[in-house]
């Protein structure tokens, strides 16, 4: 799987309650929301951005492991930019390739993994923790 590119970017609170059909509190469930536009440089390394709109922006560096043992793994860390309204934020990004059905029919390649938010800023405290996903565009 190629990680170049740009990515729907999605992630979510760990919430366990079920929302039935209550669209209002299924969308309070998810975290934050971009693009990740990655470039690879060699096959091991990606940089590229987080851009969830409106200045929001992380700058991304992180590693590829297609050698451990299980699936390939996906490393990242984001960083806010100064004279932004991300600067001091700092988030660790884990995931995974989605698995590619052998009869999946239009499938997409995504990325799907956990977030901790590595500092703390705005008031809100580090630990925080969620799920994501990324399918490519």
């Amino acid at each position: 799987m190629s990680l170049a590119g740009k990515w729907t970017y999605r992630s979510y609170l760990n919430n366990p309650e079920l929302v039935g059909d209550n669209a209002q509190t299924a969308l309070s469930l998810i975290f934050g929301e971009g693009v990740f536009t990655f470039e690879t440089p060699t096959p091991r390394t990606v940089v590229g951005t987080l851009d969830m709109g409106g200045g929001y922006v992380l700058d991304l560096k992180g590693t590829v492991d297609p050698e451990c043992e299980g699936p390939t793994t996906i490393v990242i860390r984001g960083f806010g930019r100064d004279g932004t309204p991300t600067a001091g934020w700092e988030y660790d990004y884990y995931g995974w390739p989605g698995y590619m059905w052998p009869d999946g029919v239009d499938q997409v390649p995504s990325i799907v993994g956990t977030i901790v938010r590595a500092k703390p800023h705005n008031g809100e405290p580090a630990g925080v923790t969620a799920s994501f996903i990324a399918v490519a565009q």
